[in-house]
């Protein structure tokens, strides 16, 4: 008995599902990652990472295993998959724009990349969610009743929720390449340069600030004379720059090392300082105790 080869337009369904369950997959991968080298250390954004991954997974696995011929479930897992993408996206680009939960982000390769998966996995989705069911052939002698919603989407309803879709895909592209084009790359404007540093009191301990009143950290993998904190890093966490004349008053011993830039980076007690992109105002130590970007970030204390 021969079956049938399915036609150009029976295969697109199939291939749809292979390449969406994929990228799912692929964005609950990249989040795995950011969240096994440091993102779960981070209060609120550390446990919403790990859901990110479990819910990828899930809905990858859910749009790849769902057959076809159960029309409903496997659109509503291809819908859920493509709500999800659109959802994530939303999140990293409020965390690029305003910072989310104490949180802000700044661009990176893993972030870009990212983005990038979910706009084409909720491109991918949505057209699978919206793609023709195959009409049943009749039997012998009878007839296949017609199909309604939402098994079967009528032609007017599918043009405009294909062109929804293809609105919100544009408008996410627009809306990445304007977050990735404006994300913090440099110093943000808690750094303060050349001015003296201060204390303040954060739960009983005196700790410094910059001249701002930002928080300043210290970063355990530095040594008294290296910075070991480059590139991303330096992105999220702006070195103090100044000279040591920035702590006279204080009790402890301020000095400068010279990083790769030729800047000079203020030191305090041996630890070379920085501010935390993730502290948006005077006072706040977002950054505290969180192992990032390669190690464990401390708040100085001002003791001697």
């Amino acid at each position: 008995m021969e079956h049938p080869v399915p036609s150009a337009r029976g295969w697109l369904p199939i291939i749809l599902r292979i390449a969406g369950s994929g990228l799912l997959i692929a964005t609950a991968a990249i989040h795995l990652d950011l969240y096994l080298t440091g993102y779960r250390t981070i209060p609120t954004i550390g446990w919403l990472f790990l859901l990110q991954v479990i819910a990828a997974f899930a809905l990858g696995l859910a749009v790849l295993v769902i057959p076809s011929r159960l029309v409903i479930p496997s659109r509503l897992a291809a819908a859920a998959g493509a709500g999800f993408a659109l959802a994530t996206l939303g999140g990293y680009l409020l965390s690029v724009w305003i910072g989310l939960f104490g949180f802000k982000e700044v661009r990176t390769t893993a972030g870009i990349a990212a983005g990038a998966v979910e706009v084409v996995a909720f491109a991918v989705l949505a057209a699978l969610t919206l793609a023709p069911v195959p009409e049943a052939r009749p039997a012998a002698g009878g007839e296949v009743a017609p199909k309604g919603f939402p098994v079967q989407i009528t032609p007017p309803v599918a043009r405009t929720a294909r062109l929804a879709a293809a609105a919100l895909g544009v408008a996410a592209v627009v809306l990445l390449g304007v977050a990735v084009g404006n994300a913090a790359e440099s110093a943000p404007a808690a750094t303060a340069t050349g001015t003296a540093l201060k204390t303040t009191t954060i739960d009983g301990t005196t700790v410094l600030t910059n001249g701002k009143g930002f928080i300043l950290y210290s970063f355990a993998p530095d040594t008294p004379t290296t910075s070991k904190c480059y590139g991303t890093c330096a992105a999220y966490w702006p070195p103090a720059i100044g000279s040591s004349t920035a702590g006279s008053g204080l009790p402890g011993k301020t000095g400068t090392i010279k990083r790769t830039d030729g800047s000079l980076q203020l030191t305090y007690n041996g630890h070379p300082l920085y501010t935390y992109i993730g502290d948006s105002a005077p006072g706040q130590a977002n950054g505290n105790n969180l192992n990032l970007n390669g190690g464990l970030w401390l708040e100085v204390p001002a003791s001697a």
